[in-house]
């Protein structure tokens, strides 16, 4: 605190107040408890200030960088910025109260005038960021046009990646003397409290080393299972049965809902490197609004799953094939796109409409499958990776046909608009829609229950040790 407090007189002043000028909230910055009927800090009539928000990296660009970074031979860096958020300016006039007990022996009535921005205001995330962006850009840097929160410098034939995260900051390159460099340049600018090898970021623990790159959640598991009382339960080898099939169950005995919502917020988060348990948990989730005795069983399930699976994680390789992608869905969509051999995006959601026949079905799925493939060919360019046409493989020919053959309106006039973009962009090549049989597809896991028989399918998936067999950009749907 007392760190926090000289960081904050060093970039404010202390002023006389205004006349007729009132407190209109107050909010302990250091540690804030909500009580049970609290709203928390929001926006209130009368106090005007512009936008807020601050762009944040998604979970796959990050996994993203780590594959990229891992084929590339490269290890990245960990900048924590100390008090990142005094570093941003705003616009806005604030005057803050000196906090009790450290009021200013001289001017123990003066308030300070904020020059920059506070930890606990609405619009220091976003000063923060606008002020990382201008120092980057000065620095010869370029922002990706997919991700706001990626930034590429090129220098000599030598590429610098920096991505941040708020008020972490994760870099690497090509070029040790142009990492240096960077590291340099940046602690001048800003006082650092960490720097290092990238080791532990978002809760997620990563392991680099020459032969890859290993990412895990297993302190994370662990204080998961300690917390629900889940640690001496007896392990099980799949997350969910494969005649599991749960309803509504409006007779069953209902439980407490707080804290069944509580272990689904739980494994939520621990599918940033768990896709084994996607399937599983999104289906649970469903019934956060009312859950019932066999839900809980379901989600316990998981749980015991997880003491069998702790030291399950992602595995990043460096001696993999140039760029491989593969994505599959189904009528409960499931996705999973890879990177050269190393998994990097995967999601399991139903479908937003409901279809009238499988092929319409399967072609709904195509089109999500094709707009993920054209997010991932933009972000991967800003990497200097390029993509010709890509193969998007199916199971069913019948969707294929609605998708290559125009005259068939008889099979799709029940088809919302904006699922036609597939065609579109068959017609402009940026995809080919190609039949594949169903033993090759790969994201099975996402769409049922894992069988136990196809348990070495799953961990060679999680580790990233299936062989790509295609160059580029690929996407299998089933």
């Amino acid at each position: 605190m007392y760190e926090e407090l000289e960081n904050f007189e060093r970039n404010h002043d202390l002023v006389e107040p205004l006349p007729n000028c009132r407190p209109i909230g107050t909010k302990w910055v250091f540690k804030n408890k909500q009580g049970e009927n609290e709203m928390g800090f929001c926006q209130k009539e009368g106090i005007d200030y512009e936008e807020t928000f601050a762009p944040i990296a998604p979970s796959e660009a990050i996994r993203i960088l780590l594959a990229f970074a891992a084929s590339k031979g490269f290890k990245l860096q960990q900048i924590d910025v100390k008090s990142a958020f005094l570093n941003g300016f705003i616009e806005e006039e604030v005057y803050v109260r000196q906090p009790p007990g450290f009021e200013s022996a001289r001017f123990p009535d003066r308030v300070y005038k904020l020059r920059k921005a506070l930890y606990g205001l609405k619009q220091a995330p976003r000063a923060w960021y606008v002020r990382l962006k201008s120092f980057l850009l000065k620095s010869g840097f370029v922002m990706s046009s997919v991700d706001k929160t990626l930034f590429l410098l090129s220098r000599g034939g030598d590429t610098l990646i920096v991505q941040i995260y708020v008020d972490d900051i994760i870099f690497g390159g090509s070029s040790q003397a142009l990492v240096s460099s960077f590291a340099e340049q940046i602690s001048r600018e800003f006082e650092m409290s960490l720097m290092g090898e990238l080791q532990f970021f978002l809760g997620l623990q990563i392991k680099q080393g020459l032969e890859g790159t290993f990412v895990d959640q297993v302190k994370y598991t662990r204080d998961i299972l300690k917390k629900f009382n889940m640690g001496d339960s007896k392990p099980i080898t799949t997350p969910m049965s494969t005649n599991t099939a749960l309803d509504a169950d409006e007779d069953g005995e209902a439980v407490d809902q707080k804290k069944f919502q509580g272990m689904i917020g739980s494994l939520l988060y621990l599918m940033a490197t768990r896709p084994d348990i996607q399937f599983a948990v999104c289906l649970c989730a469903h019934y956060q609004a009312s859950p019932r005795t066999s839900h809980r069983q379901a989600v316990k399930h998981i749980f015991r799953y997880l003491k069998f699976t702790t030291e399950l994680g992602l595995w990043y390789s460096s001696d993999a094939n140039h760029a491989g992608c593969r994505i599959d869905c189904k009528s409960t969509s499931g996705t999973c796109q890879l990177l050269e051999t190393s998994l990097v995006s995967w999601s399991s959601r139903k479908q937003g409409s409901v279809a009238l026949f499988t092929p319409e079905a399967e072609y709904v799925a195509a089109a999500s499958c094709c707009s993920q493939l054209l997010w991932m060919k933009a972000t991967l360019s800003d990497f200097g990776l390029r993509f010709g046409k890509i193969p998007l493989l199916v199971d069913s020919t019948s969707a294929i046909s609605v998708a290559k053959n125009p005259v068939l309106h008889f099979r799709t006039k029940y088809i919302d608009m904006r699922f036609h973009f597939l065609r579109d962009h068959y017609e402009k090549g940026d995809i080919d829609l190609v039949h594949v049989v169903f033993a090759n597809q790969l994201a099975d896991i996402f769409t049922k229950p894992l069988e136990l028989q196809v348990e070495g399918i799953d961990n060679a998936l999680i580790k990233g040790e299936i062989e790509s067999q295609w160059i580029g950009l690929i996407a299998f749907l089933v």
